[in-house]
């Protein structure tokens, strides 16, 4: 048994050998070896340390420093410094942070930052992609020091979180396997387009609704989904932190992007929807008050760019997945730069996991290139701009028809006609110069039109534009959704 000199002593030891520990910086798990910062912005970096530690920051380029800052830790023990924005991309930059101990990050690229957000089509892995081995194929010839990779670990949480669990990797043939396919071929088209550093920031968790992804915040504020915070709350009262599934509104904010601020990023990409289908009519409002809502969370109106739903047979009423399609283009149209990867090609009548997760990345990259960088290309599919009703035809024009309207087949499919009965029926399509003129013998006077007004379409949808984008399904009218609440 030790005396109680050499036990004091012992615990001095101890005390000693832990203390630097403990005073050591430490720096938020977004900054590691193969990390991307944003260009152009000014670049936030924060950790711990001791209370009242002084800690330095330095980022360098090469050998010479272009940028450096310095903070006091407060007396919770953290620390946030700002350094003046780098505008040259590149990968040879590295990060000096100094306290009492001493941290280098190397191999950190200065590019675009781009959150790679959403339910299971948006989490789908590379190695999810099973036909002809097309999985395995696109790994092998992924790699790219140029192009750098972080999966956020899910998490829900009852209060906004400070830090995720994650590193960031170069894209290699190991570490695209098990990442977003669609965050994936979206960061491949940007590089090869412009030429910089691209990171790819995955945070997403599949069977998720929107209102997961939307702080309570803004979910209180807003009077039609005050809701969703009154019933967690009450969820929660009832069966404490047990209650914080991801279903559960704001958790996944809290887990999985608040933890991210301030983390500077070029924009977003988003693919969800399908958890909310059977309220698509909410998600006019939901989705819009989620995208407002990451938008001031970071300070910035940064580009948002989401996938709308791909076809698929199942859906409760026959036509959900329809006016939820039809809520997420409102979305571009109620919102500044937002824009829209329409896939009425490459949807599955039985599998709402669609194998065909190229056409997203690749639309996905060219709304970014028309909105974020500002190239003069078409990104879009014909979306619908005006309807005028001559005799028993109606006329229909459209915008980015680019270069020229289109027809996959022989005969325009998915197109439908209502004359004064409010009845849909199908209607025969014709494409006239940059119009689409309708018919059908069973509307004598149209009233409106509608197009792809289906959860899935068979035959598959085949208005197109020359440039090979799909259109924007539509509807003219205005009648009440089947997704709306019951008054």
């Amino acid at each position: 048994m030790l005396s109680r000199n050499s036990l004091f002593a012992a615990i001095l030891g101890i005390a000693a050998i832990a203390s630097p520990a403990l005073a050591d910086v430490k720096l938020h798990s977004l900054f590691t070896e193969n990390m991307v910062i944003q260009r152009d912005q000014p670049i936030t970096v924060w950790g711990t340390a001791a209370p009242q530690e002084k800690v330095a920051v330095s980022i360098l380029d090469g050998k010479t420093e272009v940028g450096k800052a310095e903070a006091t830790a407060t007396e919770k023990g953290t620390w946030s410094v700002e350094l003046p924005k780098v505008s040259k991309p590149g990968t040879e930059y590295s990060l000096t942070i100094t306290g009492k101990n001493k941290i280098v990050i190397g191999s950190v690229a200065v590019g675009d930052v781009w959150l790679c957000s959403g339910q299971s089509n948006m989490e789908w892995r590379v190695n999810q992609l099973k036909i002809d081995d097309q999985g395995k194929k696109v790994a092998e010839k992924a790699a790219n020091p140029m192009i750098r990779l972080f999966d956020v670990s899910n998490k829900t949480a009852a209060e906004p979180q400070k830090d995720v669990v994650g590193k960031w990797q170069k894209c290699t043939p190991e570490s695209v396997i098990n990442f977003s396919a669609v965050g994936y071929f979206f960061g491949r088209d940007i590089e090869a387009s412009q030429k910089v550093p691209i990171g790819l920031l995955a945070s997403d968790w599949g069977g998720t609704p929107a209102e997961a992804w939307t702080s309570t915040e803004k979910l209180t504020a807003v009077p039609e989904l005050k809701h969703y915070t009154d019933r967690r709350e009450a969820a929660i009262k009832a069966a404490g932190e047990k209650a914080i599934g991801p279903g559960v509104p704001s958790s996944l904010y809290n887990g999985m992007i608040a933890p991210l601020l301030p983390f500077k990023i070029k924009g977003a990409i988003w693919y969800q929807g399908e958890s909310n289908a059977s309220r698509a009519a909410e998600y006019r409002t939901l989705f819009t008050s989620m995208i407002e809502d990451w938008r001031k969370q970071w300070g910035y109106d940064f580009p948002f760019l989401l996938v709308q739903l791909a076809p698929f047979r199942g859906g409760g009423s026959g036509v959900d997945y329809a006016e939820l399609r039809d809520a997420q283009t409102f979305s571009t149209k109620k919102l500044k730069n937002v824009g829209m990867a329409v896939i009425t090609d490459a949807g599955h009548e039985t599998d709402i996991h669609p194998q065909k997760k190229e056409p997203a990345g690749v639309r996905l990259a060219l709304a970014a290139r028309a909105l974020a960088y500002g190239e003069k290309i078409e990104f879009s599919g014909p979306e619908f701009e005006s309807i005028k009703i001559e005799g028993n035809k109606a006329v229909l024009s459209f915008s980015h028809i680019g270069k020229g309207l289109d027809v996959k087949g022989e005969t325009l499919t998915g197109f439908s006609l209502c004359g004064e009965d409010k009845k849909f029926y199908p209607a025969k399509a014709e494409i006239k110069g940059d119009s689409v003129v309708l018919t059908s013998e069973m509307v004598t006077t149209p009233i409106a039109a509608r197009y792809g007004w289906v959860n899935f379409a068979k035959p598959e949808l085949n208005f197109f534009n020359k440039d090979g984008l799909p259109a924007v399904p539509f509807r003219t009218d205005d009648f009440p959704l089947t997704t709306a609440p019951k008054k």
